[in-house]
């Protein structure tokens, strides 16, 4: 069952360049687009065709890239294809990820699509590569500088999971480092926090950062919350938590998003210490429903405080990425920037 309409295709204007795919693979979500280098003068990466896929209504990964190559029609033929997902890639190609709801195998996807090559990249260093395409309407600065100095840039996001890269600018193109900072141990501030910490830690001996700051994170911090509260959890959903806490109608979830939200704010202020970043971009995933709650919390001041580090995240910029299809212009931007497919 498709969960997406069919691509629709627009010319591509100026420097010609054989289409390829590029897929932006989440635990929720397959966001797949058909992409070329841009014009000389203009983008870079051109998104010509683009669909939305929800993962739970296919059996693997290579039917939904199977299913957008069809819709494309005989007219565009493709032969790469560039797919970027959390996980840790093993030697035989196959990819370790804890949020897919199947395995994700480049040769699988080959051999069902015709494609001749596949290539993988981590979700969010392909994010990383997108960041220097973002327009000014694109971001909203949550806190810092307007004007971000040169440096470090750390993009992370929480969707299924937490995801985080880090761009780094060097003389002549930029380095991108992958990081799995999501399964780091989540660290508690608050009496609060510390007393949800340890219910979790009753059900699994680490809690990693994600745990906590993702959807199932929102669900897992809710219900831990409902537990210490004695309360029945009335919500099954972080779709249901985060609305109920938006429109107030259930102060236990307002509670639990307040959490999420301070959770967050010491996490994205810990990884900018960590990396040395100039720059913050929380990119995807549930932030874009509730930046408007995230403005209004306590976000910001957990990010900044850090002790004597304060004055130096004082001048780290802070913004939210709003931009569907980032995944899909990072990927391809890693991509043509890597001249593999100069080697075809």
């Amino acid at each position: 069952m498709s969960a997406a309409a069919s691509p629709t295709l627009v010319p591509a204007p100026g420097r010609s360049a054989a289409p390829f795919i590029a897929a932006d693979v989440g635990g929720t979500h397959v966001r797949i687009g058909l992409v070329s280098a841009g014009t000389e003068s203009g983008e870079p990466v051109q998104v010509l065709g683009y669909s939305k896929f929800r993962c739970a209504d296919y059996a693997s990964l290579a039917d939904i890239v199977d299913e957008f190559l069809g819709g494309l029609g005989h007219g565009t033929p493709v032969r790469d294809a560039v797919i970027a997902s959390a996980g840790f890639p093993l030697e035989d190609g196959t990819v370790i990820t804890a949020n897919l709801p199947w395995p994700l195998s480049p040769g699988q996807i080959r051999e069902r699509t015709g494609l001749a090559s596949v290539h993988l990249v981590n979700d969010f260093e392909a994010v990383a590569h997108a960041v220097s395409q973002l327009g000014a309407n694109e971001v909203l600065r949550l806190t810092g500088p307007e004007q971000a100095a040169r440096g470090p840039a750390l993009v992370l996001g929480p969707g299924t999971g937490l995801g985080a890269a880090v761009w780094i600018p060097t003389a002549t193109r930029p380095v991108v480092l992958a990081t799995e900072a999501g399964q780091a141990a989540l660290a508690a501030g608050t009496p609060l926090e510390m007393d949800l910490l340890r219910h979790l830690l009753l059900q699994r001996s680490h809690v990693p950062i994600e745990h906590a700051l993702s959807g199932p994170g929102l669900m897992n911090l809710y219900t831990a919350l409902c537990a210490l509260r004695a309360a029945t959890p009335q919500h099954a959903s972080p779709g249901d938590i985060t609305a109920a806490a938006l429109d107030g109608s259930d102060p236990l979830a307002r509670e639990a998003l307040d959490v999420f939200c301070g959770l967050l704010g010491s996490a994205v202020g810990d990884m900018a210490l960590l990396y040395g970043v100039q720059s913050v971009y929380l990119a995807g995933g549930i932030l874009p429903h509730i930046r408007d709650y995230l403005l209004r919390s306590d976000f910001v001041g957990r990010f900044l405080n850090k002790g004597p580090m304060r004055e130096a995240l004082e001048r780290v910029s802070v913004r939210l990425v709003e931009h569907g299809q980032l995944g899909v212009i990072g990927a391809a931007r890693w991509y043509l920037g890597s001249g593999i497919q100069d080697k075809h």
